[in-house]
């Protein structure tokens, strides 16, 4: 019976975590200075492959990384 309680308030912890990082209302995606770096990094070695860099962040999806990187670090690194 604990380990139910448990799952279910990491579930929910996770969850508020995901609705922190991510604004619904605009679409725009919110990204950490440390996942930022890490991007940064990562699309140096692997260029825009964004699978494999989101499995390196947990919790994000290709598409919330690409679409980051097209929508801020693109037009500031040009």
């Amino acid at each position: 019976m604990a380990d139910s309680n448990t799952s279910s308030t990491q579930t929910s912890s996770h969850s508020s975590v995901k609705d922190d990082r991510t604004c619904l209302d605009s679409g725009k995606v919110e990204f950490s200075e440390d996942e930022e770096t890490l991007i940064i990094r990562m699309y140096k070695l692997v260029g825009k492959r964004w699978s494999l860099i989101a499995g390196r962040i947990p919790g994000r999806t290709a598409d919330e990384i690409e679409k980051y990187w097209t929508s801020r670090l693109s037009s500031s690194r040009e």
